[in-house]
């Protein structure tokens, strides 16, 4: 987007619109939006109902990226959450399989018809159940992937709770599934909620929904569920259009595609920037989730969300960092009370040290093939922005927090109370103090 021929940048940007599943640093950009301004989408389910779309070549439906006045390469985007919304009425998922035949290496990316052998057929829905969705070529099931355990909830008026629901249920759901998905007008996949499964009924499920798609634009075109390390992996030497190197993939994602559950209205997310505007996009918005999102999937729904975008001048690493809620920090990386900090300060004197060292939470997020790897990934992520040694990261880590799981196989978080000296130097420490009061 040359600066000729960029409109003047707007205070708030709405989203209604969607890639085909790729994030292209190439292709045009909404907005621009102020630095300081706001993006309000109406984000599309994601996983289940682009896994069961063929055309759609990322595995989810995330919106058309943003371009944020001021941002260049090198910088950040501090994201606030304002404000995430359940709109779905229900939503279907479950454990998954993946049928032989039905893709070019990948399920999530090159789904094929293997009677006519397209890939990334059109397809149509005829009735319901796992067979529903139809080669538009040849008539055939294509289905990459099937449901081997799963469920139909449906969620109160007050989205608070949600109900798994017996087969009669589910199949009467499924007969209106985009209606009770509350698909956006823009989306094209099918829902998932015409499958109909509905193998554990009558369990109550608390909401607590979050973002499982927040994040920049990688420097090279990817399928969106990919931009991560750990689901990037699988685009090494594949055999389809979006095959990458493992340097490609290291340098160019932003892992925007996290699945953490602390990701939710109220914190706060700082993401790198690899293009010039840094392309804000979002999308996979969960009802809920337990850490490690161990099925492989989750509530997937619809939903509206508020964010506000400042540009952060020089980021120094290249990956996410979160500010959560305090009640979502590890109980050993929440900030100290103030009679905690009494008796640190009493306990200083009586040794003849000086005053307290400032501290604050910060969470680094790390990606990589697998969850060791990860973990290394996200200390040293730590280390660089905080410039400490990756031992000191580690002992942080274990006296004043705690190393989370967002996802299976290898998306995970390294939470601790850093100095905020350290956080200052590198222009986050006012995040810090706004998120914890400090």
């Amino acid at each position: 987007m040359p600066d000729g021929s960029r409109p003047a940048a707007r205070r708030s940007v709405i989203v209604s619109e969607f890639t085909n599943s790729v994030l292209d640093p190439a292709a045009p950009m909404l907005g621009p939006v102020e630095n300081g301004g706001t993006i309000i989408a109406n984000t599309a389910p994601g996983c289940w109902g682009p896994m069961i779309t063929p055309r759609l070549r990322g595995g989810h439906e995330v919106t058309r990226p943003v371009y944020v006045e001021g941002a260049e390469i090198g910088d950040g985007i501090a994201i606030r959450i304002r404000d995430i919304t359940v709109t779905s009425l229900a939503t279907a998922s479950g454990h998954d399989s993946s049928p032989e035949g039905f893709c070019l290496g990948d399920p999530y990316v090159a789904a094929r018809c293997p009677v006519c052998d397209t890939v990334w057929p059109e397809t149509h829905v005829e009735g319901i159940g796992q067979d529903a969705v139809k080669c538009d070529s040849c008539g055939n099931a294509v289905k990459p992937f099937e449901i081997v355990h799963g469920y139909t909830v449906t969620f109160d008026e007050t989205r608070a709770v949600g109900l798994t629901l017996p087969k009669a249920a589910a199949e009467e759901i499924a007969k209106d599934a985009n209606h009770y998905a509350a698909l956006p007008d823009a989306s094209r996949q099918h829902s998932i909620l015409t499958f109909a499964p509905s193998d554990m009924p009558g369990t109550l499920i608390r909401m607590r929904p979050f973002m499982g798609q927040l994040g920049t634009c990688p420097s090279k075109a990817m399928p969106d569920s990919h931009n991560a390390g750990d689901f990037g992996a699988f685009l090494v030497g594949a055999p389809h259009d979006y095959a990458i190197t493992a340097e490609e993939l290291a340098e160019h994602k932003t892992d925007g595609h996290m699945d953490i559950d602390a990701v939710r209205a109220g914190a706060i997310l700082v993401a790198p920037v690899k293009v010039r505007g840094a392309g804000v996009y979002l999308g996979d918005m969960h009802a809920g989730q337990g850490d490690g999102e161990i099925a492989g999937h989750t509530m997937d729904v619809s939903g509206s969300v508020t964010l506000q975008v400042e540009v952060v001048k020089n980021y120094p690493i290249d990956g996410p960092v979160l500010f959560p809620l305090e009640e979502d920090l590890p109980p050993l990386a929440k900030p100290f009370s103030a009679s905690e900090m009494a008796k640190g300060e009493k306990l200083a004197a009586k040794w003849g040290m000086g005053a307290l060292e400032p501290l604050a939470p910060i969470s680094v997020i790390g990606t990589a093939a697998n969850l060791n790897a990860a973990i290394d990934n996200g200390l040293a992520r730590a280390a660089a922005l905080l410039g400490m040694s990756v031992a000191e990261v580690r002992n942080r880590a274990t006296v004043n927090g705690a190393i989370e799981i967002g996802r299976a196989p290898g998306v995970i978080q390294v939470t601790f109370l850093a100095p905020l000296a350290k956080l200052d130097a590198v222009g986050l420490g006012d995040y810090a103090r706004e998120q914890y009061g400090l």
